[in-house]
């Protein structure tokens, strides 16, 4: 039968195994400031909000899906259980930081802690860093809570969709992504050839033409090196993918890629699609893929690309003809274009 030396030996063994996250705080804040979290985090929870929020978490994180339907796919899962709950477990997070630090500011001011608190060998500024922490850490376990909770709820549901489904939603959903974009042309040296060429055949220009006359040069020429020309103009990018082509091999590879045109800026309300052609691949060899995709301008579009269509550089060609009548499309570079692989799932 245990002694009484050894039960409270086990005893003093288990506050030092829950204390070991106040150590820690001791150590990296010094304990006058762990002191006022830690009384910070005790004012919360007698002020019972903190299992209030922790509840009405978890009302939202698995009532809403029951509410909102998804449409069956991979993407309208996570619209919902990703974009919906954790947007609006962000509003309550915030909405309970501004609660929780009034609420327990206002209890200790009347039950007089702060003023025992203030009188105290403590910097003012300690005391705002302590109760900082404090709510930050109440936070976090709350975050950590709706993180696990939505995490479960995922692989719940997605354990009910259709096996083509649930690899959509490993391999383009749930992941994380090497991107890669096409070097940005220097156009600088092209801008000073023409405006040397119009400079020769102006006669004089004010500093103020010099410089209208630069932008519009300037303009033309970038909006030339990003569109493609409509019936059968067609535009090359290559993605250098060498650093990574032993890692990619085999691997799913994603195109992403935003267009503009003159036409869909006029037509908002009634957008139209445009017949485009895309290769993907070696130029003149058997690897290159054909896609025929008629796509609406204006919005993002993602398609996957055959695996292992780079070269032996570990260069990924592609080329884009424009197979409209009178449209010409802007690509903008920074923005509109790059490839996707994946490459840490979370599923």
């Amino acid at each position: 039968m245990p002694t009484e030396t050894h039960l409270a030996t086990r005893r003093f063994e288990v506050l030092d195994r829950l204390n070991v996250f106040r150590g820690v705080s001791r150590l990296l804040f010094g304990p006058r400031i762990t002191s006022v979290a830690g009384l910070t985090m005790k004012a919360a929870m007698r002020f019972r909000l903190f299992p209030v929020l922790f509840v009405f978490l978890m009302l939202i994180i698995f009532g809403l899906p029951a509410v909102i339907k998804d449409d069956g796919t991979a993407r309208g899962l996570t619209q919902i259980l990703l974009t919906y709950t954790l947007g609006l477990s962000t509003v309550v997070l915030g909405l309970s930081t501004l609660w929780l630090a009034c609420g327990t500011l206002a209890r200790d001011v009347e039950e007089c802690q702060m003023q025992v608190v203030a009188v105290k060998p403590i910097a003012r500024w300690e005391i705002w860093l302590g109760k900082w922490i404090g709510l930050m850490a109440l936070n976090a376990i709350l975050l950590a809570a709706a993180g696990i909770a939505i995490y479960s709820m995922v692989l719940w549901r997605a354990s009910k969709l259709p096996p083509a489904q649930q690899a959509v939603l490993k391999n383009e959903v749930l992941i994380g992504r090497n991107s890669f974009k096409p070097p940005v042309p220097d156009l600088e040296a092209i801008v000073q050839q023409a405006l040397q060429q119009v400079f020769a055949r102006a006669e004089k220009p004010t500093p103020e033409e010099r410089r209208a006359i630069e932008n519009v040069v300037r303009q033309t020429i970038k909006s030339k090196a990003e569109s493609v020309p409509p019936r059968g103009g067609y535009r090359r990018w290559e993605f250098d993918l060498s650093s990574y082509k032993d890692r990619l091999r085999n691997q799913p590879l994603f195109l992403r890629i935003k267009f503009v045109t003159a036409e869909s800026r006029a037509a908002v309300s009634n957008p139209k699609t445009y017949p485009t052609v895309w290769l993907v691949g070696p130029p003149e060899t058997t690897k290159v893929s054909r896609m025929d995709v008629a796509l609406p301008s204006e919005t993002f579009h993602e398609f996957p690309v055959p695996p292992n269509s780079f070269d032996d550089r570990g260069v990924l060609t592609v080329d884009c003809y424009n197979a409209h009548d009178s449209s010409r499309w802007c690509f903008r570079r920074m923005t509109a274009w790059s490839c996707c692989t994946a490459k840490a799932g979370l599923v």
